[in-house]
């Protein structure tokens, strides 16, 4: 038996939890959060590459660079449908060690083809389909975590692995536009690309947008071989966890995580994009990493108001304000020739940010308390050992499905960039495809109402 394995895990008991439960479940989440802030990282740095693509030769299309930005977000949404049951099988300090690893070959792939302008469109295509491996690391990082923390900690614990993870959203479009100014690593890392801007010329090493993140991946990799746990409590096979597609809440909060978290990371893969498309003046990337930032600080909040105020009616009011956030980017838009304002576009979209954080930390504390409620409701009245293995048999399936919704949800990656592509292409702008996310958000107040926050829900959490 591996020293990393442990074989009797009871957060729910305040003894041991007190004892020794919180150091190991504390040191397994601040092992966890730096591993995913880099797979956020690597997932969405297609959004910063893109904007300066052009600028040291590559001849593509504005379709074809929205292209690049929304395939990272559909690979990365479909492995999270694998990597949701992982945890359970080869354990969560394995699986944790091995995809944050697998990060490598994007990020030094990258870091070999924007060197040369002659790399093929199809190549690129390849890398960002690559990238999804930074993608797929949520759903597995999120169950993992979740079987480590008691139901009243839930909320904090998935807020602070998932906010701060989210961090690394923020940081690619923070960090990136800096590291390519410079030759960080020499000699070794490859050549700078000549750059003429209205007759200035200057030099960029894009290379670095991949390189830069290299050593933090394999230092994260050996810090979570050697100091994360196994949870025998957690084992699962795939037919076990499969129950969830029975279900009927895990497909109702697979619609809303994904007018939440779908919409965080959407927004944040194709902002840059946006702005240099409707305010060709601005420097995107001035002003994109702020986005996901407010997304992912508002997240650890969400985490801990949601654990006091209920997960169901922050949810409720989170997608109103998301509602009035897109209406408000739609009136400050360009429209008719007529140049828009991009003081109020900026700040609509802050805000619209901000609800996605809140609304992802709302969901993601509702799940495990919905289906902990459903199988104690099932086990009531039963023999105590009945009811133990429902609180057991709850935490897998709360798990499972945690990691199912996020699979779910991360297609908004691909969807929303992709969408401002159509309606741009098909219109002239992207108005048509914000009318549908302001659809797509009142069905989420008309579900999350009836099924959850109202004063007779069926399911209140």
């Amino acid at each position: 038996m591996s020293k990393y394995m442990i074989n009797t895990w009871e957060p729910e008991a305040p003894a041991f939890w007190k004892s020794e439960g919180r150091g190991t479940a504390n040191r397994n989440l601040w092992l966890s959060i730096p591993a995913l802030a880099l797979a956020f990282a690597v997932w969405m740095v297609w959004s910063v590459v893109v904007v300066n693509l052009p600028t040291i030769g590559f001849k593509y299309s504005t379709n074809q660079l929205f292209w690049l930005t929304a395939l990272p977000g559909l690979s990365g949404a479909t492995l999270r449908i694998f990597y949701s049951f992982m945890v359970p099988i080869f354990g969560g300090r394995k699986w944790t060690t091995i995809s944050t690893a697998s990060l490598l070959i994007p990020a030094i792939g990258i870091g070999m083809a924007v060197q040369d302008v002659g790399t093929g469109y199809p190549t690129m295509l390849i890398l960002a389909l690559l990238c999804g491996f930074g993608g797929g690391n949520f759903a597995s990082s999120m169950a993992n975590i979740s079987f480590f923390f008691p139901k009243a900690q839930k909320g904090y614990a998935l807020g602070m692995n998932a906010g701060l993870g989210n961090l690394g959203v923020s940081a690619v479009q923070f960090i990136v536009p800096l590291v390519i100014t410079a030759g960080v690593f020499g000699s070794l890392g490859g050549e700078a690309q000549s750059v003429t801007k209205l007759g200035h010329q200057s030099s960029l090493w894009l290379q670095n947008a991949g390189f830069i993140w290299v050593p933090f991946i394999a230092v994260s990799a050996v810090l979570a071989w050697f100091g994360m746990n196994d949870l025998s409590s957690a084992k699962a096979s795939f037919a076990e966890q499969a129950v969830i597609f029975k279900r009927k809440h895990n497909w109702l909060m697979c619609w809303l995580y994904t007018g939440t978290f779908g919409s965080f990371i959407g927004y944040s893969a194709g902002f840059p994009l946006l702005i240099k498309t409707q305010f060709p003046d601005v420097n995107p990337l001035q002003y994109a990493f702020l986005g996901p930032l407010v997304g992912a600080l508002a997240r650890v909040v969400g985490g801990i108001i949601a654990d006091k105020l209920g997960g169901a009616k922050v949810t409720v009011w989170t997608f109103v304000v998301m509602c009035l956030a897109v209406y408000g980017v739609l009136q400050f838009l360009p429209h008719g020739g007529v140049a828009g304002n991009f003081t109020g576009f900026f700040w609509m979209f802050m805000l619209l940010f901000a609800g996605t954080g809140v609304g992802n930390a709302s969901t993601f504390r509702m799940i495990p308390v919905i289906f902990l409620t459903e199988r104690q409701r099932a086990a009531a009245g039963k023999p105590k050992a009945m009811q133990e293995q429902a609180i057991v048999d709850a935490n897998k399936e709360g798990a499972a499905v945690l990691g199912f919704t996020s699979a779910v949800a991360a297609y908004g990656a691909f969807f929303i960039p992709k969408s401002y592509g159509t309606s741009i292409a098909l219109t002239g702008g992207p108005d048509a495809a914000l009318w549908c996310f302001i659809g797509f958000y009142v069905s989420c107040i008309a579900i999350t109402w009836w099924c959850y926050a109202r004063k007779n829900a069926a399911m209140p959490c």
